[in-house]
């Protein structure tokens, strides 16, 4: 305790000393830094807090330091996490490649290619996305046919993907090919890294009903991908698959406890619309159901952070079913009680007449329906439950 606590006082004078105070704010959805050969900046210090904490190895702190990590333990990890709360910090950096890949590569990866990727992925010069969903596959993700041969030194890929989120400004793709046709369509799998500055790939955004193209298609045509960015054994990709997903449902997760949409807590956002009565919502109906959500966001919060504490590995396994399915759950029914909030000022899309704050709402009300569909669906997640977890028989 000792320890943590000369941690938590480092910590603490590190983060007064480093974060600039237009990093201690809300981040805007335009300021979100995702990093990547083509990174900008609307904020200028959100380069300085990027490569501030880059340089400190806290943009993935957990990880080693020879990949240019922090070195920290879970325990430190948490104070960090803490520290940067109570001061207001915003996330540094966003990356697929800190939540699923880099993950996957400490685990799986070879030596060369920790070393070629996770220094990056911690600096934020390459942005990646994953290339796992395809049309015809549908929730059958080992019914992939985008194909891989064997060339010489290299691999020769076709196929399409589907769902492919930010593809279009993504730097490389984390992708599922199968390698042997012949074989049991989880058997003939491989995991394998392109780059998609390839002029074989190409994308086309998806428009959600939204209004956003956050997903997008993506073509692959006869790319050659070299062996060595085959991460673990030939027809071995289902494994690295399964465990990916395992930390992709980590991240989906957190969204449940994430203050997304409005500037506002729900009780603040229903009084200002509906008014009070003896300083309380005068709704009372929607006041017991706005603290029943808090408390339910609190309780899988704690929740979380228990399991992760009681976790022995670090890595999450089926159980991260549960919190997928429960935060987006909870997510979800989060954005339904902002709309009682607002009211009829939710019916708006652009134009005069509604602030800012009121159309966020209404698009991401429309966005969250998609949070349990993506990373695998709530049935899927609560097949994974009953099988991987509960143990029930088929």
């Amino acid at each position: 305790m000792q320890d943590l606590d000369a941690f938590r006082a480092e910590a603490r004078a590190w983060l007064e000393a480093n974060c600039p105070r237009s990093m201690r704010t809300p981040m805007p959805e335009d300021e979100v830094v995702w990093g990547g050969r083509r990174a900008s900046f609307k904020n200028p210090d959100s380069k300085i807090w990027l490569e501030r904490m880059a340089e400190k190895g806290w943009t993935v702190p957990g990880w080693p330091k020879a990949y240019g990590g922090g070195g920290l333990s879970p325990a430190e990890t948490r104070v960090l996490e803490d520290e940067m709360a109570r001061l207001g910090c915003r996330a540094p950096l966003l990356s697929f490649g800190i939540w699923m890949l880099g993950p996957v590569l400490l685990e799986f990866g070879s030596e060369a290619q920790k070393q070629e990727h996770l220094p990056k992925i911690a600096r934020g010069e390459i942005r990646w996305c994953q290339g796992y969903s395809e049309p015809e596959a549908g929730s059958d993700l080992a019914g992939l046919k985008t194909r891989a041969v064997p060339q010489g030194e290299h691999f020769l890929v076709n196929g399409h993907k589907v769902w492919t989120s930010y593809a279009n400004y993504a730097d490389w793709i984390f992708c599922l090919v199968r390698t042997d046709a012949m074989a049991k369509k989880h058997e003939g799998i491989s995991f394998i890294l392109i780059d998609m500055a390839d002029p074989g790939v190409r994308t086309r955004p998806i428009r959600l009903i939204s209004g956003s193209s956050p997903f997008c298609e993506t073509f692959i045509e006869n790319v050659r991908v070299p062996m060595a960015n085959l991460v673990g054994g030939l027809n071995q990709g289902w494994t690295i698959a399964k465990r990916l997903l395992e930390h992709e449902r980590k991240m989906i997760a957190s969204i449940g406890e994430r203050q997304r949409g409005a500037e506002r807590s729900l009780g603040e956002l229903g009084k200002s619309y509906i008014g009070t009565r003896d300083g309380r919502l005068a709704d009372a109906t929607l006041r017991d159901r706005i603290a029943q959500q808090e408390m339910d966001a609190l309780a899988f919060q704690l929740t979380r952070r228990r399991a992760a504490e009681e976790a022995k590995t670090g890595t999450p396994g089926p159980a991260s079913a549960m919190f997928k399915y429960y935060g987006t759950e909870l997510n979800k029914r989060k954005f339904e009680l902002l709309l009682e909030c607002v009211g009829t000022q939710a019916l708006g899309w652009s134009g005069d007449g509604f602030n800012p704050e009121e159309l966020r709402i209404t698009r991401e009300w429309l966005r969250s329906k998609g949070n349990s569909i993506e990373g695998g669906t709530s049935e899927i997640q609560l097949n994974v439950i009953a099988k991987r977890v509960l143990g029930l028989p088929d």
